[in-house]
């Protein structure tokens, strides 16, 4: 599953500055069990929007990480929490299958 949500940097901050917090939780949160990957992307013609997409074996996966409350890792996002706004997107089923053009993985 995919959980998405959408990150507005405020003024007088950068998408760099969040993207240094992000990674470092990303690597606390993909020690989890079920955890498979986070993408954080900016939006064309406007740097101060991104999307982050976390990639998990299930949303039960998700939830036990969610559950652990790893004091790192709350810290990190207590940090960051003044120079963005988070909204989630949802949470998204990953496709049966996938169609990709020859010479793609």
């Amino acid at each position: 599953m995919k959980f998405i949500f959408e990150v507005r940097i405020r003024e007088g901050h950068t998408a760099e500055e969040y993207a240094d917090a992000w990674v470092r939780a990303s690597e606390l949160i993909q020690q989890a069990p079920g955890a498979r990957g986070t993408e954080l992307h900016r939006k064309i013609g406007d740097p101060r929007a991104l999307i982050a997409i976390a990639t998990w074996e299930s949303k039960a996966a998700r939830g036990a990480m969610e559950s652990g409350k790893n004091p790192r890792i709350a810290e990190i996002i207590r940090n960051a929490a003044p120079f963005v706004e988070i909204h989630p997107l949802g949470e998204f089923e990953d496709p049966e299958w996938v169609v990709m053009p020859s010479g793609r993985s």
